[in-house]
């Protein structure tokens, strides 16, 4: 008959699911564009805003979008240069595509 509630401890954030932390950063003003980001960017924006500072050390380029990014822009170039007939040229953009892709698959 008690009125005394349990203080409700929050999960960390890494082990939140991606709805729970949209609705977490949903509560926070700060946080713009909520529904367009992914898991990786909610948590960072909800660490920022609550002053968490980030001690995981990555590469600045370990991003899988930034790597995707230079996968894209590779594979025109290979296509331009097997057009232009440089086999060579295609051939070191094809092994840059290949490396570029297994660090998309350690990334993730």
């Amino acid at each position: 008959m008690g009125g005394k509630k349990k203080a409700v401890k929050e999960k960390p954030l890494e082990k939140m699911t991606a709805k729970e932390l949209r609705d977490t950063a949903m509560e926070t003003p700060e946080i713009t564009g909520v529904h367009g980001m992914n898991k990786a960017e909610l948590i960072q924006a909800i660490k920022k805003v609550r002053g968490i500072e980030d001690d995981t050390s990555k590469k600045a380029d370990s991003s899988v979008r930034d790597i995707k990014k230079k996968i894209r822009s590779l594979k025109t170039k290979r296509e331009d240069a097997l057009k232009a007939s440089d086999e060579k040229m295609a051939t070191i953009y094809r092994r840059r595509i290949s490396r570029l892709k297994k660090q998309t698959r350690k990334a993730a």
